[in-house]
């Protein structure tokens, strides 16, 4: 850890397991004003400030319940293996609007499952993106598949939260915390026994995961503050991902020729959204997702090191 080292032992108590476990205080990575990032991370923060439940009650709560799927091992898929797909229930998109907003999101589970879905991201933001915890726990109880809880984590709280709610994973978004604060939710993370996505959009941003021992990184291709998607982000940084880590390929993939391209590059899974929930045959859109060769990102990533 180049940059996380001279912090570590001021760590959040959260993050250490002490005796009394204190909330720490919220230190989001400054956001552009009027963009979408900025006005979600600020809602979310009011809501975090104004949470007064007992962290120790939450950590004790989220340590008892059932155990996790490997959300991770199932798409840590070695080089040749077939790309995983992590597919989304998403009823809406603050920049495209309603996408399908009376979705069944255990029948949707079920459609995932039998099309050769890895794994499941279920959206719980409800302001800007329609979605509850009901909706992950419907998602959850109707398939075998490990779920993502999709949102924005912006506290301790947010994090024991994912577990409480029956989510195998959490979603950390680089560009809305501190390094303090990264490290801490990981940390607690894997003291819940969840996995964390850690999403990046840039190198700045992939150099700060991997700071953290960050296991699982996904590539978001759609700019946050705009919402506009590079198709491109995802080839450009996957030289800077070493071959141990986890890597996943978010936002833009639309078809066969999308996910193969991003499995030849040497990503060993895919998160889509949009274009399956938008598709006609859902089943059909995502198997056309699966079955491509992950190619060797061991060589691509040494190239890369010698170019930086």
């Amino acid at each position: 850890m180049s940059q996380l080292g001279a912090f570590v032992r001021d760590v959040p108590d959260v993050a250490r397991g002490s005796a009394k476990r204190r909330a720490p205080p919220i230190r989001l990575a400054p956001v552009p004003p009027d963009t979408y990032l900025s006005g979600i991370l600020a809602a979310h923060r009011a809501r975090a400030a104004a949470d007064r439940r007992d962290l120790d009650d939450l950590v004790a709560r989220a340590l008892a319940c059932p155990g996790t799927r490997p959300f991770a091992r199932s798409l840590a898929t070695p080089a040749g293996g077939e790309l995983a797909v992590i597919a989304e229930v998403k009823r809406r998109s603050p920049s495209k609007g309603p996408l399908d907003p009376g979705l069944d999101p255990a029948a949707l589970a079920l459609d995932y499952e039998a099309g050769g879905a890895a794994c499941v991201s279920v959206l719980t933001d409800e302001e800007f993106f329609s979605g509850s915890a009901a909706d992950l726990a419907a998602a959850r109880s109707a398939c075998d598949l490990p779920v993502l809880r999709k949102d924005f984590t912006v506290s301790a709280a947010d994090v024991c939260d994912a577990r409480l709610m029956g989510a195998d994973a959490v979603l950390l978004i680089v560009a809305a915390l501190s390094d303090e604060d990264l490290f801490g939710f990981l940390s607690l993370a894997r003291e819940l026994t969840l996995a964390a996505l850690v999403e990046v959009h840039d190198e700045a941003e992939l150099e700060r995961a991997l700071d953290a021992d960050a296991e699982l990184v996904g590539v978001n291709q759609r700019d946050l503050t705009t919402f506009s998607v590079d198709q491109g982000r995802a080839l450009r940084l996957v030289g800077a991902i070493p071959p141990e880590v986890v890597a996943v390929a978010e936002s833009g993939i639309r078809d066969r020729s999308d996910a193969a391209t991003l499995a030849d590059a040497g990503y060993q899974a895919v998160l889509v959204g949009e274009s399956l929930i938008c598709a006609p045959d859902r089943r059909a859109a995502l198997a056309a997702l699966t079955g491509h060769r992950v190619g060797d990102r061991a060589g691509v990533h040494e190239a890369g090191a010698r170019e930086r």
